[in-house]
């Protein structure tokens, strides 16, 4: 039988137990570790397979603006690909044959006259100029010039052709040739050659998108959970409410995709790929969260506060409005961005809506067609050059940039503001 007040058994009893405490510790210590080890490896991966995407190789031209490509009057109808091209068969004097020259010209972005047209359309009197300028070479290229292509493999082997290693050695040679900036991923809008595709339009889409979402989300919210946590009376009915919207929380995204389609798109007749259109399915998703946020942080003002308000004859809506709505609003924002941050990284809804479509314009406003940063990811990840894997993991790293700075701005309004009882 044992002796349970014998001094040895209470001390290896008590070394068992600090043996016990010691490996839950390790174990919780592994698997943070672990989660953290995983994290970083995934976001060093994403983050290494970007790099491409932030700098393109160009090449020195000198262009020049001649009234044969383009005229005064209407500087915008030039033939500035043509007007770059003649530049470029400047530099090869002893390429003559068609097929030569048309194989020459594929060493070129196809949006290589962009930057001369705006520069003749923004100012005319540069017809009959020469300038000097950097435009860029084609994606295949410039993934060669990077290493990604390895150009000591068979030319059958290898996309970029013997023909053209030697147009790029002899632009080496000269120093025509530099690595910079790709300021195309920031201001341009999609496209079907890699090295002109840009996040702009997406991310405009995107903005509109989320403005269309806080403005109906956060009225709406806050006032149902006002009404719920400080108004409703306790009943069956309120009850009900109260779990339906904690099951519509756990609602798949993509149902709201199926009732924004239905409702907004079909019966309403709103137009397709909108943002007008997204803002509304991603509000209906965002509502739940932020419901919940907003009733949590109003139980959370203490009762004594209430109490104070009536005790000098405030009403009720007083003490709502005056009191309690502002203690509880550090809460009520940090619910709300959170919320926003949700949809801002959600695709399957706006699938359902048409917002997963090529479309190259930036959009104005929120009726104009649209797509979203998600979105955009998607359709580049499906994309079959190789180029578009770099783009790909730049707007993943983008996207994760944007939903880092708004979790930010959630932790600093929460601590900012918030207070202690």
């Amino acid at each position: 039988m044992t002796d349970y007040s014998d001094p040895q058994y209470r001390a290896a009893r008590l070394k068992k137990r600090y043996r016990a405490e010691r490996r839950f510790r390790a174990y919780g210590l592994a698997a943070v570790l672990s989660a953290a080890l995983i994290l970083v490896f995934l976001l060093s991966s994403i983050i290494y397979s970007s790099l491409p995407a932030f700098s393109h190789h160009h090449v020195r031209l000198d262009i020049e603006v001649s009234s044969d490509y383009v005229s005064a009057e209407a500087p915008a109808d030039g033939n500035y690909l043509g007007m770059v091209r003649a530049a470029l068969r400047q530099q090869f004097p002893e390429v003559t044959a068609r097929s030569d020259k048309r194989a020459l010209y594929q060493i070129l972005s196809i949006g290589a006259y962009d930057d001369i047209q705006k520069r003749v359309i923004a100012d005319p009197s540069l017809i009959g100029s020469t300038m000097s300028l950097y435009v860029p070479l084609s994606d295949d290229i410039d993934l060669m010039l990077k290493g990604l292509i390895d150009r000591n493999l068979p030319e059958s082997e290898r996309i970029v052709s013997d023909r053209d290693l030697q147009f790029v050695d002899k632009l080496l040679s000269e120093e025509r040739i530099r690595s910079q900036f790709a300021i195309a991923l920031f201001t341009n809008g999609d496209s079907r050659e890699p090295e002109m595709a840009g996040i702009r339009g997406a991310l405009s889409g995107s903005l509109l998108t989320l403005v269309v979402t806080l403005i109906v989300s956060f009225p709406l919210g806050v006032l149902a959970a006002i009404y719920l946590e400080e108004v409703a009376p306790k009943n069956r009915f309120t009850a009900l409410i109260e779990v339906n919207i904690n099951n519509l929380a756990a609602v798949p995204s993509i149902v709201y995709g199926l009732l924004g389609l239905a409702v907004f798109i079909n019966f309403f007749s709103m137009p397709r790929s909108a943002p007008l259109v997204g803002g509304l399915v991603l509000a209906l998703m965002t509502l739940p969260t932020i419901i919940i946020a907003t009733r949590a942080a109003l139980s959370a003002i203490p009762p004594s506060i209430r109490e104070a308000a009536m005790g000098v004859g405030a009403s009720r809506f007083q003490v709502i409005m005056h009191h309690v709505l502002p203690l509880a609003m550090p809460g009520i924002l940090t619910g709300t961005i959170i919320g926003l941050a949700q949809a801002a990284g959600e695709t399957a809804p706006l699938l359902m809506i048409g917002m997963m479509a090529f479309i190259v314009d930036v959009p104005g406003d929120v009726t104009a067609k649209a797509t979203v940063l998600p979105a955009q990811i998607y359709m580049w990840a499906n994309n079959p050059e190789r180029a578009f894997v770099a783009r790909t993991s730049a707007g993943i790293v983008i996207l994760l940039t944007l939903l880092l700075v708004v979790n930010a701005t959630a932790i600093y309004f929460r601590r900012r503001f918030e207070k202690r009882w």
